[in-house]
């Protein structure tokens, strides 16, 4: 039997350091953009993510401001969170802001250089962006 998520399990939940996917309508005949990323979340914030600026994603979530993300846990007991949400900042991305979100998927005896690396123009992907998305609406489950 599956069940929502309290507010305060989504909120730890969410907290976790999960691949997120966010997904952001298309422009043209494709379907939704939808796409693994890592992910930066504070109990009752919005959820930050860094992206390359002027890359299909970046141009995408401009033109629409309203994305979904899903976060899932792939073990037993399964559970998701769900947010649709707005694009509320979406600039450069800092050092801090890199960290942030860095922290949570890398060790931290690698964050200095890959920091160095994004902000110091040798990541062929292109210029990194943080984006920030303003929880609008949320759907979770819980399946223990």
């Amino acid at each position: 039997m599956s069940r929502k998520l309290s507010d305060a399990a989504r909120e730890e939940f969410l907290a976790q350091p999960h691949i997120g996917v966010l997904s952001v309508s298309s422009d043209d005949d494709r379907p939704p953009s939808a796409l693994p990323t890592w992910y930066v979340y504070r109990p009752g914030g919005n959820i930050g993510i860094i992206t390359r600026r002027d890359k299909r994603k970046s141009r995408l979530m401009r033109r629409a401001g309203k994305v979904s993300f899903s976060v899932q846990q792939t073990e037993v007991p399964y559970r998701y969170v769900t947010v649709e949400g707005t694009v509320v900042r979406q600039e450069r991305a800092t050092a801090d802001e890199l960290a942030g979100v860095g922290r949570r998927y890398l060790p931290a005896d690698q964050i200095d250089s890959w920091i160095a690396r994004e902000l110091g123009g040798e990541n062929p992907a292109g210029e990194p962006e943080y984006v920030e998305i303003r929880p609008d609406r949320w759907l979770t489950k819980d399946f223990s």
